[in-house]
């Protein structure tokens, strides 16, 4: 059995790493794809939904409901300093839920524990849970569930427990 030569300077992480660089590129450009062949190894990245450096619409959004109101009214009354923000440690796509018809892992207004799992996040066919830092109430989710979400993306605002 004839055993394959890896390239020096190589590593077994470099296509993440290699996905990484192209996630900021992907940003930074403003782009909605990129493919890239290096070697054995292909990369192709593709986002959903609206360039990054896309014009907010200046179109009148819908009307606003008493429970956003609501829900935009709890995170007014936390303290941004006080509360804390779970960013998205990876570049993929984000799901509330281990399947579509399963229950959301939490939801605005509940309480977690250190640990607990928030969300999945897909990234490379692979599912990535992620926990929460801190035990407190969820005050805001800021994704939509099966968006695409980037590096360092707030996800959830928590406010502590005190």
């Amino acid at each position: 059995m004839a055993k394959r030569r890896r390239q020096p300077g190589a590593s077994e992480g470099a296509p993440v790493e290699l996905a990484r660089k192209l996630g900021l590129l992907l940003t930074e450009l403003g782009l909605s794809e990129i493919d890239v062949t290096i070697g054995e190894v292909r990369v192709r990245l593709q986002r959903g939904g609206v360039p990054v450096s896309a014009p907010p619409a200046l179109a009148p959004g819908p009307a606003v409901t008493s429970v956003e109101r609501s829900a935009a009214a709890s995170a007014a009354e936390i303290d941004p300093a006080s509360g804390v923000t779970i960013e998205a440690p990876m570049v993929g796509t984000f799901y509330r839920a281990s399947s579509p018809t399963a229950d959301p892992y939490v939801s605005e207004g509940d309480l977690v524990k250190e640990g607990q799992i928030l969300c999945i996040i897909e990234a490379m066919k692979l599912m990535n849970e992620i926990e929460s830092k801190v035990a407190g109430r969820v005050v805001k989710i800021f994704v939509e569930n099966a968006h695409p979400v980037e590096f360092g993306q707030p996800l959830f605002l928590i406010d502590p427990a005190r």
